[in-house]
């Protein structure tokens, strides 16, 4: 993809009674999401999730590393830090 692109650490909990993004959680975005963390159901729910809050196609978006942990980093294609972090707080709302 051409653009800029960021790093995102987040803290994923699933299997929520909703998938939301919460807040900050120290230098992380906290994130809930309704399905289990089986068979990848909660790693395509977050993608889901945030190519809605974010504005972005899923294609955008890729789970870097942690795969099989609560603890993520994602790659946003497309949107600058500043871009990804307004529109998380917005979606959170802390804006």
């Amino acid at each position: 993809m051409s653009g800029p692109s960021i790093r995102l650490r987040l803290r994923v909990s699933p299997g929520a009674s909703r998938s939301e993004v919460v807040g900050r959680f120290g230098d992380a975005w906290k994130v809930r999401v309704a399905l289990p963390a089986e068979g990848g159901k909660a790693n395509e729910a977050l993608i889901a999730l945030l190519a809605t809050a974010l504005d972005v196609p899923r294609a955008g978006i890729e789970i870097a590393s942690g795969h099989g942990s609560r603890d993520k980093s994602v790659v946003i294609h497309g949107l600058s830090d500043a871009d990804v972090e307004a529109r998380l707080a917005t979606t959170a709302g802390v804006a």
